[in-house]
């Protein structure tokens, strides 16, 4: 991670040096750059007297605007910190309803961060991200639950019964890949609607080369670059260094650096032109990406290259050019805001060098600590405790046969195994959902049973095992022992992901990591959070779709139907895929925050812009300056670095025990935590964090002097 994010950030501002002059000063007035254009009249305005009168007035706009920020910073990490560290009320409050509409639920992760995001993207995408939701939970899974219910026999990629399966694991098995179907389907569709503005890019950004002027020796201060003896030298360097490195995969692949060279260039200048013509937050970044992998893939699979190892490899190139892309254009932006003031590019290059070094270096080890912290490690069968009040279901164990499995639920004592079918001669089981339970000497049913993958699932002979390593993260104490690394690439009787196999290739654990992850619970019990990157999703199934050819299709092809039929409707088909392969728990909150500013943004329209004719885009423009939106990227700031924090928490085992010390006391006292009525009561703090947003959007709260825009002040 660390280094992808190294090199590619490098290497996208050493390509984009020689496109400075061409770009920034030959097209000047042509290409606006509309963000360092921003910037540069925000230091310009500072700088001049009239900015330095205004700054020194103790309520004004910008002193409110900044005590809005950190008003918000500290309500969102005061706020995480009492939900995710002290567990003082329920972080994910849901409902799962019965017969006659089984497996259907609701559920909302009340985090501020997400009901920032939700404020700031505005109603339109938070519906459509929400609606996707809908589908999915209100839908697909209990569609799949209805026609499952009476099926005995267990229907791949799944591994139980769909009569056994709740709302989760129907998501996991089935729901999931018409997610990502419907999210590749997306992306491609954006990829192609973007090709006309890619290739206007291409060919505007090419011919400015071409006609741009050397650099004089005696260039002027502000018209000095680095030269191209550094900047050719540098490329090559950094090239080398992907070549030798072994963790990229591409020991001394000549294919793959080409690839890199061609596709890296070739999207810093797209992506370098376009952020000028169209800002750096219109850029399409992700398709230019989708391009590359689905280039990359397809001329390794024309030479043969489609081991697992190359998976890797098709996404360290993928990845490299994504970050060069994406750091060629906010280079440009950086530049002309250079330019316009009077800034000497080369200082700015190389302090801009020295900050996407720095911050690739601080960045990659705290995705990887995240990661780790929430990674799973997930036995083939798992345990949940039996709620059956003070009188557990009581059976006639002695002819129930023996549970031999090496790992048992953290308690002593031997077991038996209870097959509670549905239809079954054990059925009469009441209060038993269908399912395998375990069944104690006293006949008591303790335990239901959760076959994650099968018990005798091993690595093929002739796999490819990677190097050994220990388990990671909290549960690193409860296991010192070291396994090899399976990645296991076909879904046909079990799921084709990570595994942990002993030395006789036996799989003990399957890693279900902190990003992308479906196992929200460890083997304890303690829950779990997971962080959803539907892009990075969209990536591995073009990869592993093109190089393998092992997926689950018909689940595919059906998210690829959905998405083209949205496209069909008018309806942006990637937003509303990403809705279908997140949980709705992450998408409501979204959509309860772009409410919100639906909201606002009315009361600005019938109120405070009422006698004014403002067009549609001018009142987005105004509600985007509206303080919400600084309390909003408060939330976002605040809630995001203590969710680190937590998670770095989550790797000091003194740490651990101390939370789930707290967990225990909230479960049995804490009303809020845990109970019948604890759904209800956690959404209170959570309320008041939506009220506190809607007034200060109206400007009825944390508002100092009467906020003027610049569109009152014209007319």
């Amino acid at each position: 991670v660390m280094l992808v994010a190294v090199l590619g950030g490098l290497l996208g501002i050493l390509m984009m040096i020689p496109l400075r002059r061409a770009l920034i000063v030959e097209q000047h007035g042509l290409l606006k750059y509309p963000e360092g254009t921003a910037c540069a009249e925000v230091l310009k305005a500072a700088a001049s007297r009239e900015g330095l009168d205004e700054v020194a007035k103790p309520e004004d706009e910008a002193a409110s605007g900044g005590r809005t920020i950190f008003a918000g910073f500290g309500i969102g990490f005061l706020y995480q910190a009492a939900m995710g560290a002290f567990r003082m009320w329920k972080d994910t409050p849901e409902k799962v309803f019965g017969a006659p509409f089984k497996a259907g639920s609701i559920s909302a992760t009340i985090e501020p961060a997400l009901l920032g995001v939700g404020y700031i993207i505005g109603p339109r995408i938070a519906s459509i991200m929400c609606a996707g939701g809908v589908l999915a939970y209100l839908v697909l899974i209990p569609a799949i639950k209805f026609f499952g219910e009476g099926a005995t026999a267990i229907l791949a990629p799944g591994l139980i019964p769909i009569s056994q399966m709740g709302p989760d694991e129907i998501r996991g098995a089935y729901v999931l890949y018409i997610g990502a179907g419907a999210v590749a389907a997306g992306g491609i569709i954006s990829l192609f609607r973007s090709l006309p503005t890619i290739w206007h890019g291409l060919k505007g950004g090419l011919s400015d080369l071409r006609g741009g002027k050397a650099q004089s020796a005696n260039a002027p201060r502000t018209d000095q670059d680095l030269s191209m003896k550094f900047v050719i030298g540098g490329c090559i360097a950094l090239l080398l260094v992907i070549m030798v490195v072994p963790q990229l995969h591409l020991q001394w692949n000549l294919l793959g650096a080409l690839l890199i060279v061609g596709f890296g260039f070739l999207f810093v200048t797209v992506s370098s032109r376009l952020t000028g013509e169209i800002g750096s937050s219109s850029n399409p970044i992700s398709g230019m990406t989708v391009a590359t992998l689905l280039l990359t893939c397809l001329v390794f699979l024309f030479v043969g290259w489609t081991g697992p190892k190359y998976f890797v490899t098709a996404l360290s190139i993928g990845g490299i050019v994504c970050i060069a892309s994406s750091n060629g254009g906010t280079t440009s932006q950086d530049l002309k805001t250079g330019f316009l003031v009077g800034a000497t590019p080369r200082l700015q290059q190389i302090a801009i060098l020295v900050g996407a070094l720095a911050s690739a270096l601080v960045l990659g080890p705290i995705l990887l600590k995240l990661n780790d912290a929430y990674t799973v490690y997930v036995p083939a069968t798992s345990f949940q405790k039996v709620e059956a009040g003070a009188t557990p279901p009581r059976v006639q164990s002695a002819s129930l046969p023996a549970f031999t499995d090496q790992l048992k639920p953290d308690t002593t004592g031997n077991y038996r195994i209870l097959k509670n079918e549905k239809g079954g001669v054990n059925s009469v089981v009441s209060g038993l959902e269908p399912g395998d339970y375990l069944v104690n000497e006293a006949g008591e049913v303790v335990y239901k049973m959760q076959r994650n993958f099968p018990a005798d699932l091993r690595a093929p002979a002739d796999a490819e095992l990677g190097t050994p390593e220990k388990i990671k993260g909290a549960q690193a104490a409860t296991n010192p022992e070291s396994y090899r690394v399976w990645q296991r690439i076909d879904p046909a009787g079990g799921p084709a992901q990570r595994y942990l196999v002993n030395a006789q290739g036996e799989a003990i654990y399957l890693v279900d990591p902190g990003i992308n992850g479906t196992h929200r619970t460890r083997p304890d019990g303690s829950s779990v959070e997971k962080f959803d990157a539907p892009k990075a999703t969209l990536m591995s199934y073009i990869i592993k779709g093109i190089l393998s050819r092992k997926l689950p299709w018909a689940l595919v092809l059906l998210g690829v139907m959905i998405a083209i039929v949205l496209e069909m409707s008018g309806i942006p088909s990637l937003a509303f895929a990403v809705g279908v392969y997140l949980p709705l728990s992450s998408s409501s909150p979204i959509f309860i925050g772009g409410m919100i500013r639906w909201l606002v943004d009315r009361w600005l329209r019938k109120q405070k812009f009422k006698d004014h004719d403002l067009s549609t885009d001018e009142l987005v423009a105004e509600g985007d300056k509206s303080p919400g939106v600084l309390l909003a990227s408060g939330y976002i700031a605040g809630g995001a670095l203590a969710g680190i924090v937590i998670a770095f928490m989550a790797g000091v085992p003194r740490l651990v025990g101390i939370r789930r010390q707290v967990e225990e006391w909230s479960t049995a006292h804490n009303p809020f935590f845990a109970g019948a009525n604890a759904d209800l009561l956690a959404l209170v703090p959570f309320a008041v964090l939506c009220v506190m947003l809607y007034l200060v959007g109206r400007d009825l709260l944390l508002a100092g002097q009467k906020r003027k825009s610049l569109t009152n002040a014209g007319r």
